[in-house]
């Protein structure tokens, strides 16, 4: 039987576990070849913080190295960037002028960093923080001593890219639109424990800060602020939020919104044109983590491999801080409503901090802090929609609760000044 060919386009971590899922299920299925634009194999790029940080290097992260394409059967051709998707053609363009044939064609182009578009955003030494070339280059300038560095954006990978800085000896100053950090994944309470953290290893944040221009001749020198601040700065890093890359789909004529539209099946208005990743919008969603991309790519696998019932409905997503030291979870959604009411506890000496969102006795929202032992088990039961009835006494006080036997919720309760805005344990609805 003649193998059907599937092209990918792109090698990043979402196509790289879509592969890893097919070769497992049906190995003999397909020719596969795969094209990427950079100049590397799959690498683990959740994996960038700890390598700006000096605790991993760049072979540490590799997922699937040469020979796994070779014992796999896979042409994967390294920086190769798609330039033109012929549809009527099956055929896909390469920006060298190589062309490449398909019988199904897998769109994985991730996402790019937004940068904003203030004076000077292209500078020499202003850095987006998204690949390798990205933590080369970081580490390239930190090698100087007394450099100074300025993060734009308070984000998760701001914060990582920061604390990977500091431990390389930068001084550095954090810049942050919002009031409080992370505030897409944490409450204002954690979000000022948070940043109470980040300036304890000696990096400095400015939250509310309106980033005005950057400074400098024919490299960097400097930050300026809305109200006239003037920070120094021999490296500027913008972590300010990625954006689909959806430009191919869009020139080859698919559906594409903020994303490239897919359905269940992760098909796009092209039945023979599957998508996945970070480039992709699902039911109005997209997402910028890597548990949806995982979940997506065992669906698509399946889908590849015969499975017509294989489909993906949406995702919940979770959030932990890759800085050592900081103990962080989120998961789930935070927004008020008249049907919801909050379950906190804090002990302020310790750092702890725990919050869950309820409604109709079941787990919408957890943010923890301090102690995330427990942040597995908040999480499944968020993703399931438990019951929370039977435990609801007990329930912020975690697993070790689930259960038990009669247990006065209040005797857990530390006695704790209110240094971060709330005490002890509180539920209101």
């Amino acid at each position: 039987m003649t193998k059907q060919h599937l092209l990918v386009i792109g090698n990043g971590m979402a196509a790289g576990r879509t592969l890893e899922h097919l070769m497992r299920k049906d190995p003999q299925r397909y020719q596969v070849t795969v094209l990427g634009a950079e100049p590397r194999v799959n690498y683990d790029r959740i994996m960038l913080s700890p390598v700006l940080a000096g605790e991993k290097t760049y072979q540490d992260i590799i997922i699937h190295d040469e020979a796994w394409y070779a014992s796999s059967g896979i042409k994967l051709h390294k920086g190769c960037t798609v330039s033109h998707i012929d549809r009527a053609a099956k055929q896909v363009k390469a920006q060298d002028g190589r062309v490449f044939g398909y019988d199904k064609l897998l769109i994985a182009t991730g996402s790019a960093p937004f940068i904003i578009p203030i004076p000077g955003h292209d500078l020499p030494g202003v850095l987006s923080y998204r690949d390798v070339d990205d933590v080369e280059a970081m580490l390239e300038r930190a090698r100087a001593p007394g450099r100074r560095a300025v993060v734009i954006g308070g984000g998760l990978l701001g914060l990582e890219a920061a604390y990977g800085l500091k431990t390389q000896g930068m001084d550095v100053t954090v810049l942050h639109l919002m009031p409080t950090l992370m505030e897409r994944q944490l409450d204002e309470t954690a979000g000022r424990m948070l940043e109470h953290a980040i300036q304890a290893r000696g990096i400095k944040v400015i939250t509310q800060a309106n980033t005005k221009a950057i400074l400098g001749v024919d490299a960097v020198q400097s930050v300026q602020l809305a109200d006239g601040t003037l920070l120094p700065a021999d490296l500027v890093v913008m972590a300010v939020g990625i954006r689909p890359n959806i430009a191919l789909a869009k020139q080859a004529g698919l559906d594409v919104d903020r994303g490239i539209v897919i359905d269940d099946h992760m098909t796009t208005s092209d039945a023979s044109i599957f998508a996945v990743g970070e480039c992709v919008q699902h039911r109005g969603q997209c997402y910028g983590l890597v548990a949806p991309l995982y979940d997506m790519a065992g669906i698509l696998a399946r889908r590849l491999s015969g499975n017509r019932a294989a489909r993906y409905t949406g995702s919940v997503t979770s959030t932990k801080l890759k800085v050592t030291g900081i103990d962080l979870f989120s998961a789930g959604d935070f927004a008020a409503g008249d049907a919801r009411e909050d379950m906190v506890f804090q002990d302020a000496p310790r750092g702890v901090y725990r919050r869950l969102v309820l409604e109709d006795n079941r787990i919408v929202g957890a943010v923890l802090y301090g102690d995330t032992s427990d942040g597995a088990w908040f999480f499944e039961k968020l993703q399931r929609g438990s019951d929370i009835s039977d435990i609801r006494e007990t329930l912020i006080f975690g697993q070790a609760y689930d259960g038990g036997g009669p247990l006065d919720p209040m005797a857990a309760v530390a006695a704790s000044p209110d240094k971060f805005g709330c005490s002890g344990l509180k539920q209101a609805a």
